[in-house]
């Protein structure tokens, strides 16, 4: 459930590549809010300025101007500790090629960023259990990744993401390398979590089948915000999936031209 108040603001955000006569705005002003619970979806053509605004959230880049403040904090103005735990547990980061180390199970990969900070193994071994029970994952914790289905290996990083207990977890493209059906199991675990926990995710997509799973949706053209959609408290998947359609296809003269 969504409660009040901002987890985090971006501001504004501006980011230049180039220099002098030869500058290509990614992004140019971009504004808008999340609120605790959210499950946010950006979506817009290639080139439009989605995943650069991730990079900037998730502190990958640094943007030429604005601000991207979490509960009410300029990341941007962090030193090297603050910046260190913002990325180590105040955000979870779940990748389109999942980003598993090929000599680690899959216990060790989601135990990793906790054995990193010292928590204590009883502790992290629940959270583990718990996380691998609501995925359906327990079964393949002692495999490697190269033992694994693409599905699999996204749903053992899901749980290396949500480990940690983020305050937002950013996922770019996460279905992007997986089949219709492994994506679907994994948007149904991703909504779970947002729906039983109050998980906060925002989630970059150019899949409107996997963007039918979030609550709002935000659409990039050029580097600025095109247009906002918000799932109705009583509107079904399948209608919301409609909607988004004619929104991609306002963007780019049809979903198939949206990347």
């Amino acid at each position: 459930m969504v409660r009040q108040g901002k987890l985090l603001e971006v501001q504004d955000l501006q980011k230049n590549y180039g220099k002098k006569n030869n500058i290509t705005k990614a992004l140019n002003g971009v504004s808008f809010d999340v609120l605790p619970g959210e499950f946010l979806g950006i979506m817009g053509p290639s080139g439009s300025g989605k995943t650069t605004l991730l990079n900037c959230i998730a502190t990958i880049i640094k943007p030429t101007s604005g601000r991207v403040l979490l509960h009410g904090k300029n990341i941007s103005a962090f030193d090297s500790k603050d910046l260190a735990e913002y990325r180590g547990s105040r955000i979870g980061f779940l990748f389109q090629d999942f980003e598993l180390l090929d000599n680690l199970t899959g216990q060790e990969n989601i135990l990793l960023p906790l054995s990193i900070h010292g928590v204590d193994f009883a502790k992290a071994r629940a959270k583990l259990d718990e996380l691998a029970g609501f995925l359906e994952i327990t079964d393949i914790l002692h495999k490697f990744p190269s033992q694994m289905s693409g599905g699999q290996k996204q749903r053992v990083a899901a749980a290396r993401c949500f480990i940690t207990d983020p305050d937002i977890v950013l996922a770019d493209e996460p279905t992007g390398a997986l089949d219709t059906r492994s994506a679907r199991t994994l948007m149904n675990k991703l909504e779970g979590m947002n729906r039983t926990s109050g998980r906060t995710i925002l989630m970059v997509s150019h899949d409107p089948n996997a963007a039918s799973f979030c609550s709002r949706i935000l659409f990039i053209q050029d580097g600025v915000i095109f247009h906002e959609l918000r799932r109705k408290h009583d509107e079904t998947r399948e209608k919301f999936y409609e909607r988004i359609l004619q929104v991609l296809a306002q963007l780019g003269g049809g979903s198939a031209n949206v990347l």
